[in-house]
């Protein structure tokens, strides 16, 4: 979004600034911290909340804020923030409330967690940028409902790879070109590694081992993609997507007959990842034009004589990008990614080892289980379990390693709001689902 730069260079000028705050002042949060305090006028990160306390202060002493304070309460951060100075609490619900807060920024990682912050964010009328990819892949849609019911923006972030895609998504259809696939390229896809596999690169780069794991194992990947058919309307061609691997360093324009052309053209498009080509960690998409002339026009621009045209963004800068959601959202009300109207892709709990009755799942990116998409009808149909749902759930029968889980295996925690939400989305979706089939079935009469 190039018209973002001027339009917070304008409030700058005007002594004006968007107030954000962050919650979450882990590897990412910080570079977030540091990226608002230090490079972009026109915005303040106002307040951080974290359940250590010393990382939120450490995020803000990183970004060269010498001094923050630790609020308790709604009216002593909304103080704060009139007078110019920076708080950090433990409570995210403050920020949500805070009056002087324009934006959250929800970057844990952590579903039941986040879910409740999304929550109170969008009930005091704030906009909610996700950097929460699980989240959003797991209830992203009825939050969608209740944001608009709010007025308020629900989105997933520029710079990350689903953001990157669905910019990416966006230009190629201003084009005139129908996106067909919606591509992610990775490094590695090994879907039993753990965090004691992980270990080491994790420590290299300061990140948590869980995290590190779970974009390992396919779950990260998995999310990715499915809040990218949810905001698109797409699918995956099969349970676990495509995803090819080819040897390391080959050119994505090599590859493009991994994929089944028929596949692509003759439905609403899927979106799918590759393993070892290059630009990596890029993104990518894959469109058709059927007008010769423009046809003509691609191929003297170098895109080729087709069918398949290739568009793609050799990298995702994350953190960087952020702050430009935060402006879309306050500024242009225009979302990044955004769940479009119901569900389209699911990502499903599958065993990365046998499982035995009576185990408590562990979480995501851990040792018990990972990701896989699936289209929405299946899992419904087949009552599949979303891993965004499986941690702390009890196995009422033995698993066998690569079985995918339903919610017939399990046993729920009690009193959590994301089964809650869940529950909610299934049924909103499937009454809108029903009301549509109603409405057509009076038009058809009608006719």
């Amino acid at each position: 979004m190039i018209i973002v730069d001027n339009a917070l260079a304008k409030l700058a000028a005007q002594n004006k600034s968007i107030k954000v705050g962050l919650v979450g002042a882990g590897f990412m949060g910080k570079g977030i911290a540091l990226q608002i305090c230090k490079y972009v006028p026109g915005m303040e990160l106002v307040a951080i909340a974290n359940r250590n306390l010393d990382k939120a202060k450490f995020a803000y002493n990183q970004a060269g804020i010498e001094e923050s304070q630790e609020v308790v309460s709604t009216a002593q951060l909304d103080k704060n923030i009139l007078n110019g100075l920076y708080s950090v609490t433990t409570d995210p619900t403050l920020l949500c409330k805070a009056a002087g807060i324009d934006a959250i920024i929800e970057v844990t990682g952590a579903v039941e967690y986040a879910a409740k912050v999304a929550m109170c964010a969008i009930e005091n009328k704030k906009h909610i940028i996700l950097m929460d990819a699980e989240l959003d892949g797991t209830v992203g849609p009825i939050l969608k409902v209740y944001a608009d019911k709010a007025g308020v923006i629900v989105t997933n972030a520029d710079g990350d790879q689903p953001g990157v895609m669905m910019n990416l998504f966006r230009f190629v259809k201003t084009l005139g070109v129908k996106p067909v696939l919606i591509g992610n390229i990775k490094g590695l896809h090994d879907p039993y590694r753990n965090p004691e596999t992980q270990k080491g690169f994790a420590e290299k780069w300061g990140q948590n081992p869980v995290m590190v794991t779970s974009f390992a194992d396919g779950s990260k990947i998995s999310f990715e993609q499915a809040i990218v058919a949810n905001g698109t309307g797409m699918r995956v061609a099969k349970r676990g997507m495509i995803g090819p691997t080819v040897p390391s360093g080959t050119p994505l324009k090599d590859v493009l007959e991994k994929y089944p052309l028929e596949e692509l053209t003759n439905g609403p498009g899927v979106v799918d990842y590759i393993v070892g080509a290059e630009p990596s960690p890029g993104v990518f998409v894959l469109g058709t034009h059927h007008d010769p002339i423009q046809q003509h026009y691609l191929n003297l621009y170098k895109l080729g004589e087709g069918p398949l045209y290739l568009f793609y963004t050799p990298y995702h800068l994350c953190h960087f990008e952020v702050p430009q959601t935060v402006a879309r959202a306050v500024l242009f009300n225009d979302a990044a990614l955004t769940p479009l109207d119901k569900p389209y892709v699911e990502v499903v709990a599958t065993a990365k080892i046998d499982l035995k009755a009576g185990e408590i799942l562990d979480g995501i990116g851990e040792f018990m289980t990972y990701g896989l998409c699936e289209n929405a009808d299946i899992t419904q149909m087949e009552n599949l379990l979303p891993i965004g749902i499986a941690e702390n759930c009890i196995l009422k029968r033995n698993i066998t390693k690569d079985q995918v889980l339903t919610y017939d295996d399990v046993i729920l925690p009690e009193g959590r709001l994301i089964d809650q939400l869940r529950k909610e989305q299934v049924e909103f979706f499937n009454i809108a689902s029903k009301m549509s089939a109603i409405q057509t079935d009076v038009v058809v009469n009608s006719i």
